[in-house]
């Protein structure tokens, strides 16, 4: 059973259309198992902040070449936008944080200040390297091998230090795990026994895991861990019990883990990249090194070993505030351009290679059809419509196979494939792939399975395949979990997606191509799927 609560609101969502309805219906399905305060919060909480998610699209680059005769400055674009804008508002918060933190600065004990400052600035050295050097060792063809059973790793999640765990199982699976970071990891979850705070939450069910806080006892919990948060590797590896459900068996290993903190109080022993992992990369190799000197400088330097606690501390934190202070006034002289010139080269590189423009930055053929294709990726659609991928296709194929380019909702049924949809389907994963790994090679930050995995949405290519053949609604919806509102909607970013599409055929001159997705509209344009609104 379900509960059906209706609100009144002038803008919920497109409930009430702008200057012709005076309140708008919201009705929300709510599932009895739902906790009340969560009801509440939806309904009366405050709205999420609007935050800009500017961003650099081939297809916007493109139209301003275009527009621009070839004369694209990021910097017009930039300047502005809303994201520089809120970027902008925000510098008197940044100017506050800045005159706060100098007031602590100035009231820290400054004695021996150039001394402790100097070593200090070797662990932030030293930090930034490992951290740029682990960024390269998470990658899945590097670090998989060396997650077995029993493997020491330790885990950072942003500011939050866990310390080492012990690595259980690896798993691929899409879903987030530790953290709320995008998966970078190519979809790999570390199940890992980390040491955690035993708190129940207030409505008894059990809270996100959380790092003991200082004086608490902790339990030993399998967390999953997603590859980026993994900040070092040990050589040391422990046998682990067979069945970890007893809490007896879990605080086993928090024993042995806490045993080998001091036996080695200098650090557990790590993996050493090149001698250990047989990494041979010039840029790991050149890493290894550095760090290896600047661990020879540290352990050299008379601070090291100092055992005035008190004093470090207080000669840390006033380093770690300068360096602070620094990065923010960095922040308030440096705007985000740089970071976008740097983009925009890139993404310029993979739009010459793929023949979208040439070498003085000019838009070619292929460039004028993807400047009108903005529902679905640009780049691997007019791919398609080049290599001549379409051209062997019926148009019940073209309406099918574009509907991977469409969003929905995941099926968790197995596709079943026809036939005569297999074949296009491995072209465009094929083509997919491709250029991925373009894009990857143009230096941009693209995990190739990721994007393959994201681009490619082979979940309604039968349905649709069906419908444009003349199947009734009735029919479809049995072919499929997905639910009938998903599947209308997407019916209709498909037949909007298929007009792009044509007018992208037409401007290009290719006169087959255009009345094959023209017709190929015509066919999903009927019964339920396009019915007129019912406020008309």
């Amino acid at each position: 059973m379900a509960i059906v609560i209706v609100t009144l609101d002038l803008m919920s969502g497109r409930a009430g259309r702008r200057g012709k309805d005076e309140r708008g219906i919201c009705i929300i399905m709510v599932d009895e198992r739902m906790e009340m305060n969560t009801l509440k919060d939806m309904v009366l909480g405050k709205p999420a902040p609007l935050v800009s998610t500017f961003r650099l699209s081939y297809y916007s680059i493109l139209n301003l070449m275009s527009r621009a005769e070839g004369q694209f400055t990021a910097e017009h674009v930039i300047k502005n936008s809303f994201h520089q804008f809120q970027y902008e508002k925000a510098l008197p918060d940044i100017g506050e944080k800045v005159s706060k933190l100098e007031e602590e600065a100035a009231v820290l004990d400054a004695s021996g200040e150039a001394e402790v400052a100097g070593y200090h600035n070797l662990k932030l050295e030293m930090a930034q390297l490992e951290k740029k050097m682990m960024k390269e060792i998470t990658r899945p063809e590097r670090i998989l091998y060396y997650l077995c059973t029993g493997r020491l790793i330790k885990v950072r999640e942003g500011g939050t230090d866990w310390g080492w765990g012990v690595a259980v199982n690896v798993v691929k699976k899409p879903t987030a795990g530790l953290g709320t970071l995008p998966s970078k990891g190519g979809g790999y979850i570390v199940d890992t026994l980390l040491h955690c705070s035993p708190g129940p939450s207030e409505s008894g069910s059990r809270p996100r895991p959380c790092p003991p806080r200082p004086g608490e006892k902790g339990e030993m919990h399998v967390v999953p861990v997603q590859l980026p948060l993994i900040c070092a590797l040990s050589k040391v590896r422990i046998s682990i019990p067979a069945d970890l459900r007893p809490l007896e068996a879990r605080q086993s290993i928090l024993l042995a883990v806490q045993e080998l903190g001091n036996r080695f109080p200098e650090g557990l022993p790590k993996l050493n990249p090149v001698k250990d992992m047989k990494i041979e990369d010039p840029e790991i190799v050149e890493l290894v090194n550095q760090i290896e000197e600047l661990e020879q400088k540290l352990h050299a330097h008379p601070l090291h070993k100092s055992q005035d606690v008190n004093q470090m501390k207080s000669f840390h934190r006033k380093a770690e505030v300068n360096h602070e202070i620094q990065q923010l006034k960095s922040k308030m002289r440096d705007s985000q351009l740089q970071k976008f010139r740097e983009e925009l080269k890139n993404r310029s590189r993979v739009l010459k290679r793929l023949g979208h423009i040439d070498a003085d930055g000019v838009v070619q053929v292929k460039g004028r059809a993807a400047c009108l294709i903005d529902t679905g990726d640009e780049l691997l659609v007019t791919e398609l419509m080049f290599n001549g991928t379409f051209n062997d296709l019926d148009h019940h194929q073209v309406a099918a196979l574009a509907s991977c380019f469409i969003p929905v909702d995941k099926s968790s049924e197995q596709i079943q494939l026809r036939t005569e949809l297999a074949k296009p389907l491995q072209q465009l994963q094929e083509s997919a792939r491709k250029i991925a790994e373009i894009q990857y090679e143009c230096k941009l930050d693209i995990n190739v399975d990721e994007y393959v995995e994201s681009t490619v949405r082979p979940f309604l290519v039968d349905v649709v395949y069906c419908w444009s053949k003349g199947a009734s609604f009735s029919e479809i919806i049995q072919m499929t979990d997905i639910f009938e509102g998903s599947i209308i909607r997407s019916a209709r970013r498909l037949d909007e997606f298929l007009n792009q599409l044509r007018a992208a055929a037409h401007a290009v001159g290719e006169v087959n191509l255009e009345s094959k997705f023209a017709a190929a509209s015509e066919s999903l344009r009927r019964g339920i799927m396009f019915a007129n609104s019912l406020y008309l």
